[in-house]
Order: C-alpha cells, then structure tokens, then sequence
C-alpha cells in the first residue's frame, strides 16, 4: 500500500527557486505529495503548488522576476521596523495565489512564521494563504513585520528554516525535506547595508544547518540539498541555476521517494 507523502521545503530567498526546478522534476516523475509545508520562500513555492500551479508555470514566473518586482523601498522613520514595504511582494503574491484560502487549496497546506509578541513559533493553516505567506516570508530589518489581528510576524526561518516535523504532524508517513541553504563561501566585497544585512543571514543560516539537520532528523526520511554553490539569497541573479539544481537534485531522488513511498 502506498505511503502518504510529505515536502517540507525550506527558506532560503532568491536559492529557494530551486523548490520549483525540484517539483517540476517530480511531477516528470509522476510523484506528487499528498501535503506540503513550506517556511519562507518554500511556503511561497509550497503555496502556489497547492492552490494547482504547475512547476512550468511558476518557472516562468521566476525566469522573470527582478529585485524590484519584490524590494520596496520605504521612507526610513526611526519608527519603522524594516526597510522595505510589502506593496510590491503583496500584489505579486496576491496575483498569483488569487487571495486563495487554506480551505481552497487542492494540496493540503501549512506555514510557519514567528510572532514577535509572544516569542513563538506560529503554524498557519486557515484563513487568508497570502497573509500567512507573507508573514512567514518577512525576513526581520529587510522587510517589515506582517500584523494580523493574531499576531505581529517575521520569518519562520528564525525558529524552523525547513518544517518536517509540521509536515509529519500533518499525517505524512514518509517526510523529504528540501533544504536550499549550504555553506557560507568567501566574498570580497559588502558594498552597502542591504549587503550587510543579508551577509549576516547567510553566516546564521550556514552555523544553523547543521544544528537544525540533527534536530529534525527523526522526523525526516529523507534530507536533500540542491547544489547551489555561492548563490546568495537575496541576488535576483543566476535563477535559471538554481531551477537546474532543483531539478537535477529532483531527478536523482526520484527513484528513493518512489521506493520510500512503496510506488
């Protein structure tokens, strides 16, 4: 008897492209899953699956996107609590996902972002998809927090970069996690804040990858990282690289998920 599957696809910014090179390999495969969790730009990713875009549509989506289609610069008050507005990511977001809510998804769906106010860990799973992806998407200093009357929210990635257990709580009996953050690779140059910002990211995310392995290994069957170089997370640039490396990495695996799910 087949096994319920399960994604887990994980932060990462502009590395978390692969996520679609990844289920565009799947779907060649004829492996679809039976729930997804997603934080950061894999709920973004995760989202668009479930509400039933296809792998190629949301490739071309991506092949097309820009740094200004997403970062929003706003008037910098000291009383702000990040630099860039949503308008632009919220219209983008909206546009794709249609103001969907979890209820309407044809792929079970959940997300995670942190409430600043209580210091925890929130998973989303009903009401409006594009707020809760947002609010798992807010990457703190860079973007502001998302309010909702539930809660004043920022990137789930600062307490769970890639959701297995959620996606294991969720039924999945068999759980791959997708996790598109690696190493932190030598660089010359940090030519401005935002450059600042986003390299302290990539020295937390590198030191906590191998904290947050060992954490979820006993939810996850399989753990797979896409080969994605020095690819910074928040350069719009080299797309079609992290497409590759999703797919490739998707098409290596396929036969182990297909075997792990007794197909």
């Amino acid at each position: 008897m087949r096994k319920t599957l399960g994604f887990a696809l994980g932060a990462g910014g502009s590395r978390g492209i692969a996520h679609i090179g990844f289920l565009k390999a799947m779907e060649e495969e004829g492996i679809r899953p039976d729930m997804i969790a997603g934080t950061s730009m894999g709920s973004i990713v995760g989202a668009c699956y479930a509400k039933g875009m296809t792998p190629a549509e949301m490739e071309e989506v991506a092949k097309k996107l820009r740094a200004g289609d997403i970062f929003d610069l706003g008037i910098l008050p000291l009383n702000t609590l990040g630099l860039m507005k949503w308008n632009k990511a919220r219209r983008m977001i909206a546009g794709l996902l249609e103001d969907a809510q979890f209820e309407h998804l044809q792929i079970p769906f959940r997300c995670v972002a942190v409430d600043l106010r209580s210091a925890k860990l929130r998973l989303f799973s009903q009401g409006s998809v594009v707020d809760a992806v947002l609010a798992s998407s807010s990457a703190p200093t860079l973007f502001r927090p998302v309010e909702t009357e539930e809660g004043l929210f920022i990137d789930g990635s600062i307490l769970c970069r890639v959701p297995v257990r959620q996606v294991r709580e969720m039924g999945a009996q068999v759980v791959v996690a997708v996790d598109v953050l690696g190493g932190c690779e030598h660089i010359e140059k940090i030519p401005n804040m935002i450059a600042l910002i986003a390299r302290v990211y990539e020295i937390m995310d590198s030191a906590l990858t191998a904290t947050e392995h060992r954490r979820c290994r006993r939810f996850v069957d399989l753990w797979l990282e896409p080969e994605l170089g020095d690819m910074q997370q928040f350069a719009f640039k080299n797309l079609d690289r992290a497409l590759e490396a999703g797919y490739a990495l998707g098409k290596q695996y396929a036969p182990k998920i297909r075997a792990l799910v007794g197909e």
